[in-house]
């Protein structure tokens, strides 16, 4: 494994970071103020991406993505993650890879408008009673007469009420295993407006202030086999087939946000006088700040390394577990360290330190808990013995 970056890479670092610096960062204390993207500004700031070869980069160049390995898009990812999400993801968006799953109708449909900024996505699996969970899910579909008929409720859907569309999964049967009953899922895809389908206001979330979640409600919602995406009752493989990069994704964000917070960090420590010196020079702010960056680059080599595997074929679910749990837990230490040694200023909406602090929270909870990356990391090196 080469642990240096390629020109290639080094061109797509710079080049997202100064987009960032100049599109991103200037409008952050707007989002923040207000909660809101201006839709304006949404196409303004997507505008800009389009142009600097940004948008839907994470996409395979075949279907007009950028076609960067996984090892590339992670750190186009960390520099984006620098910014406030709703920013970077809304108007920098990256449609879901679920979507190469579709049919060549559903690529056109669905896959193409988003690629070319038309359309947004959003992805439908948590229920209020399932949420890490997902066998447990209530939310249906069942056959009748021809169709799929839907009913059910799923929240924390993110961007919902931006979304054109919603990739749904829903319980579409059971099966018997050795250890009982499973349920059987499927996805679709759902259009806004379709009767029977009703996006609501979710919940006031205390990190990524712009970022909507909402509760997505279907009350005999009826849809036709066209709109099934894979394969019946598969809806499971489906997602672990084009899914599986997600919490590599949670991960090099959480790795860019840290890394800003540490550059903060480490600014104030050599600016900042106390008792006539710096206040870096104090072995209480000395000593955060190698840990802070300890901490950090063995979180990038764990992500560097996983996203590396995914590409040979030989990641396992644990490398991405651990990548993942690493990251969200290191961005959550620095940002509050970075705090501390700011002091009473750390608070301060001044500087994007508090905003970081309370992001960090919801990275340990969605895309997996910490516990659940934990029961991962935990289940394969016990399979590994016969455990």
């Amino acid at each position: 494994m080469f642990f240096g970056m390629t020109d290639e890479q080094k061109m797509i670092v710079e080049t997202t970071r100064a987009f960032v610096e100049a599109e991103l960062y200037p409008h952050e204390a707007e989002v923040e103020r207000t909660g809101h993207l201006r839709p304006e500004l949404i196409r303004e700031i997507q505008q800009k991406a389009m142009e600097a070869g940004l948008y839907a980069a994470n996409m395979p160049e075949e279907v007009g993505g950028a076609g960067l390995d996984t090892l590339s898009w992670l750190l186009y990812e960390r520099e984006l993650g620098r910014a406030n999400y709703a920013l970077h993801w809304t108007c920098v968006a990256r449609p879901s890879n679920i979507l190469l799953a579709g049919t060549p109708e559903q690529r056109e449909k669905y896959l193409f408008p988003c690629i070319r900024g038309e359309k947004w996505d959003c992805l439908a699996m948590t229920e209020p009673g399932a949420g890490s969970d997902l066998r447990g899910m209530t939310a249906s579909a069942r056959r009748e007469g021809g169709d799929w008929v839907l009913n059910g409720t799923k929240h924390f859907i993110s961007h919902a009420d931006l979304a054109d569309f919603a990739i749904v999964f829903m319980a579409s049967g059971e099966e018997d295993t050795p250890r009982g009953k499973k349920k059987r899922i499927t996805a679709f895809f759902v259009d806004k407006g379709t009767p029977g389908y009703t996006v609501r206001a979710g919940y006031r979330n205390v990190s990524h202030r712009g970022y909507t979640n909402c509760v997505l409600e279907f009350d005999n919602c009826r849809l036709p086999d066209s709109a099934v995406l894979g394969e019946v009752h598969q809806g499971f493989e489906v997602a672990n087939t084009w899914l599986g990069a997600t919490r590599l994704q949670v991960a090099s964000t959480c790795l860019g946000r840290a890394d800003r917070a540490l550059q903060h960090a480490i600014s104030y420590a050599a600016e900042r006088r106390q008792f006539g010196q710096q206040i870096g020079k104090f072995q209480g702010v000395s000593f955060k700040l190698a840990d802070m960056a300890m901490e950090l680059k063995a979180a990038e080599l764990l992500t560097w390394e996983a996203g590396w595997k995914f590409d040979q074929g030989t990641v396992t679910e644990a490398d991405m577990s651990m990548a993942k749990l690493k990251a969200t837990e290191v961005l959550a230490m620095v940002a509050d360290e970075a705090i501390q040694i700011h002091g009473g200023m750390g608070l301060m909406d001044d500087l994007p330190l508090e905003r970081i602090w309370r992001d960090a929270r919801v990275e340990r909870i969605w895309e997996g808990t910490s516990e659940i990356q934990r029961h991962i990391i935990s289940r394969e090196l016990l399979r590994a013995v016969g455990g």
